[in-house]
């Protein structure tokens, strides 16, 4: 068999993608072979791409999708032939029309949930549940400032904070973004473009801070994010989409009240098949309920991966973004 997949023999701007036809094996022991039809573009993807994350190489992008069984191999009970299934943070690989995966690593599509929809929503519902509810457990009531509240993750985690009582800060670049994200669980949208972020957040708080702040962007929003927070808050940095933050002493973090500082990974929350079962059972939970709304901002062909990838680095994004197979 032949898939049409998107790989790199060089990590570098988005450029270096190219769409190569590449032979796929029949399932082996613990496999199963998958119909890509939607494939869920991440940050993750780009720090593979762009040599933050060292891959060997050549090799595959892309670490979400869905789409159909088509075959399994000896020792696979969990996915049969004809089931849609969605997978998040595998190995790189996912910008493909076909692929192989480890069956223990595919989640069945409940019934009412679209391809397009699991595989924008999958990874960054489950990022939105690590964090709100394990990472640090949001309580009814309490503020809690979120970073980039316009992005997929962002959208997700408004949406979640608010049904869990929080008082959902968000911060977004531009009228429209921040409309977005008001629209979705933020009960205060801060503009970064004309704003004073650390100002705006103790005055809505009453001059006390947050107790915890949900940081994805890095090097660009770390001094802020530390004056964000009250004192004994949690700095939860996630991603870092503007470079790595800086290196910070330990006694700093004293000196501004005893905080707290975190570097979690969805790796490592989800690691377990059960874990990863009970937080993706969570996202769809709260997709059927209707109160995680699933926003796709973009689409795009598989052979326009190199537009998506610049779109998404220039901030041009909103939402999930999306490879069509």
């Amino acid at each position: 068999m032949q898939a049409q997949a998107i790989r790199i023999a060089a990590q570098g701007n988005p450029e270096v993608m190219k769409l190569e036809t590449v032979a796929v094996a029949a399932p082996g022991a613990n496999e199963a072979l998958i119909r890509q039809s939607a494939i869920g573009i991440n940050f993750m993807d780009v720090y593979h791409r762009g040599g933050q994350y060292p891959l060997p190489l050549p090799t595959g992008i892309g670490v979400e999708a869905a789409g159909v069984v088509q075959a399994v191999g000896a020792g696979v009970t969990d996915v049969k032939v004809g089931d849609r299934v969605v997978y998040g943070g595998s190995a790189p690989g996912s910008y493909a029309d076909l692929r192989l995966m480890p069956a223990e690593r595919l989640i069945k599509i409940p019934d009412g949930i679209s391809e397009e929809q699991a595989a924008a929503v999958l990874m960054k519902g489950m990022t939105a549940e690590y964090l709100l509810n394990r990472c640090y457990p949001v309580r009814k009531g309490e503020f809690v400032l979120f970073m980039a509240a316009a992005g997929g993750v962002g959208l997700v985690a408004g949406q979640w904070g608010q049904a869990l009582g929080a008082r959902m800060i968000g911060v977004a670049g531009g009228a429209a973004k921040c409309q977005l994200a008001k629209d979705n669980g933020y009960e205060f949208v801060i503009d970064r473009t004309k704003e004073d972020i650390a100002a705006r957040v103790k005055e809505i708080t009453g001059g006390k801070g947050v107790p915890v702040v949900y940081d994805s962007v890095g090097k660009a929003t770390f001094d802020i994010t530390l004056k964000c927070l009250a004192p004994r808050g949690y700095f939860v940095s996630f991603g870092t989409t503007t470079g790595a933050p800086p290196a910070m002493e330990a006694a700093t973090l004293q000196k501004l009240g005893s905080l707290y500082f975190t570097r979690p990974t969805l790796a490592n929350y989800c690691a377990q098949r059960d874990d990863l079962m009970m937080s993706a059972g969570q996202v769809f939970e709260m997709v059927k309920k209707g109160v995680v709304k699933v926003h796709i901002g973009q689409r795009y062909p598989l052979a326009d991966v190199v537009k998506a990838h610049q779109d998404l680095e220039a901030g041009k994004t909103s939402g999930s973004s999306i490879l069509t197979a």
